[in-house]
């Protein structure tokens, strides 16, 4: 974020900020890849705050967030080291994803049955969209493959006849058993929308940016949206049974800047009043509820009612990443609106 920010923006393009994401890149580069007895790296999610691996998920994403720093960091620096460090991290999440598993240390049980979670190809989609940008050609086509089986997995969380989008579904595209099979998270849908939308305005895909909008946004966004308190729930039960995530009724900061990062991209390029209307709905949400006028940081975890359950700023899975990105992007969104307003309807 550090790097985007000072690459992007010129009221953060300041010494400062370049020494501290270079500082936070030294330290990943030296401490956070961690060997494993195959010989493929592995990113600590948690480390001591001297460098000692504390904790490593037996999933990708800890990887992903790896490849988004390294890849940044070597376009502010120009070190073209860290860019080939990115795409061999990204070669290797690659093959645990489409190929072989073994290597994230999750043997597979007899009782596990294989399932494509959305969070996978989402990720992956957006590792794509951040080493292609504004990169050549040959970067283009070395991920167009990838890219493509990211879109078709992530449109086979379309379920039940179009009318919902499923967080889990089986590898071959058709809804699971059990209480699994039904969870809704809408944060993710978001995501996962404004991430397909991004892709449509790519490549002219008018079929993609409307599934993207009417599927992974409405659906979701009417699904999730607390009609009582406002806010969108984290999780829910398609058939409306009690989710069994514990935290399914909290209303967590990341949805809502997904939420409001879609609607706003939508609107962006549709020009459709009401998901301008959405936008603002989510914006009242939420800049009444996670700011904390102390800090001038946000609130990550709310009661169904919208109080303030945890009141820590940052915490093991709520880093400098969501709130950033989002005013981040909202705002070059609604400077790009307001440039060309005169042929905004």
């Amino acid at each position: 974020m550090y790097c985007r920010l000072y690459r992007t923006m010129d009221r953060f393009h300041k010494p400062e900020i370049l020494v501290a994401a270079k500082a936070g890149g030294e330290f990943l580069r030296k401490f956070a890849r961690v060997s494993r007895d195959s010989g493929k790296w592995k990113c600590a999610f948690c480390l001591t705050s001297d460098g000692k691996a504390v904790k490593v998920q037996r999933t990708i994403f800890s990887e992903c967030f790896y490849i988004m720093a390294m890849d940044e960091l070597s376009r502010v620096t120009g070190d073209k080291d860290m860019q080939l460090e990115a795409e061999q991290m990204m070669e290797q999440l690659i093959y645990w994803v489409q190929v072989d598993s073994s290597g994230l240390g999750r043997p597979q049980l007899p009782g596990d049955v294989p399932t494509n979670s959305m969070a996978v190809p989402m990720m992956l989609l957006c590792l794509v969209q951040q080493l292609t940008e504004g990169r050549g050609q040959d970067v283009v086509q070395k991920y167009k493959e990838v890219e493509q089986w990211c879109v078709q997995q992530i449109l086979h969380h379309v379920q039940r006849a179009g009318t919902a989008i499923l967080e889990n579904v089986s590898v071959d595209g058709t809804e699971l058993p059990g209480c699994s099979g039904r969870v809704q998270n809408p944060g993710h849908a978001l995501e996962a929308g404004w991430f397909l939308l991004q892709y449509s305005a790519e490549r002219g895909d008018e079929k993609i940016q409307e599934t993207a909008i009417n599927k992974f946004m409405e659906l979701p966004f009417q699904c999730g949206w607390d009609e009582k308190h406002g806010g969108l729930f984290y999780f829910l039960d398609v058939d409306g049974h009690c989710p069994t995530q514990l935290e399914w009724s909290m209303k967590l900061w990341w949805p809502h800047c997904e939420a409001l990062i879609a609607f706003l991209m939508a609107y962006s390029q549709t020009k459709k009043p009401e998901l301008l209307e959405r936008f603002f709905q989510v914006y009242d949400y939420t800049f009444t509820h996670f700011p904390d006028a102390q800090s001038g940081g946000w609130f990550g975890y709310l009661t169904q009612e919208g109080k303030v359950a945890l009141d820590f700023i940052g915490g093991p899975f709520k880093g400098f990443f969501h709130v950033p990105r989002c005013l981040y992007m909202c705002e070059r969104i609604l400077d790009d609106l307001l440039a060309n307003k005169d042929r905004t309807v």
